[in-house]
């Protein structure tokens, strides 16, 4: 579906901390440049139609406020909203809450970035899988992302679950999970606790 190694490359991560309620949190962060407009990137991230295209079904009402639900993912309520520049919203899933923003910018040399920010406060499914748990799903959605801005066409895993069973998938997992370790470790974890996290991590996304 996309070239491997520059799509890796393309795509900025970082890991760190901040309070949040009360509690110590941890804060996952992804980014990516495309080239299209800011307006094109946030009908992308922010209508049903486009959504659909790429990342999942999502139903409800989009608006500052409104109910959303990702269909076989999460749900939640949209906090805030400033386009054509960010939102947030809640991130409901698996009976826990955490906390997600995105950015929308222009670039300098023409062109437009995404960027993701996820909040979490760190319980024991961290602990098993780390950042990559999050990460390696927004990894995947932005190459769909990137490949939907370039062709219009549908690119979201549901419509290529074929494809993301490749042996390339799963290289392209295994490349992404690295980038997630080595973010990990540049945000304080141990090295070997990291590693371990993120082994079990992409032996979860690839069923190894």
């Amino acid at each position: 579906m996309f070239d491997i190694d520059p799509q890796i490359s393309a795509v900025s991560r970082t890991v760190g901390t901040r309070e949040r309620d009360g509690r110590e949190a941890k804060v996952v962060t992804i980014s990516q440049a495309f080239d299209t407009d800011v307006d094109d990137l946030w009908e992308a991230c922010t209508t049903a139609d486009r959504l659909g295209r790429w990342f999942a079904p999502v139903s409800g009402e989009l608006r500052l406020g409104g109910r959303y639900q990702i269909e076989g993912n999460a749900s939640g309520t949209v906090e805030s909203c400033d386009p054509p520049k960010s939102f947030s919203l809640t991130w409901e899933f698996g009976g826990g809450v955490s906390w997600v923003e995105v950015r929308l910018s222009p670039e300098a040399g023409g062109g437009s970035r995404f960027e993701l920010e996820h909040t979490a406060h760190p319980e024991e499914h961290w602990d098993t899988y780390g950042p990559g748990a999050v990460g390696l799903g927004y990894d995947m959605a932005l190459a769909a992302l990137a490949l939907h801005l370039r062709t219009g066409g549908v690119t979201n895993d549901q419509e290529h679950a074929e494809w993301w069973a490749t042996d390339a998938a799963k290289q392209f997992l295994a490349a992404a999970g690295d980038r997630w370790y080595e973010a990990d470790v540049a945000g304080g974890a141990a090295p070997e606790a990291a590693r371990g996290a993120t082994d079990r991590c992409v032996a979860a996304y690839t069923g190894g």
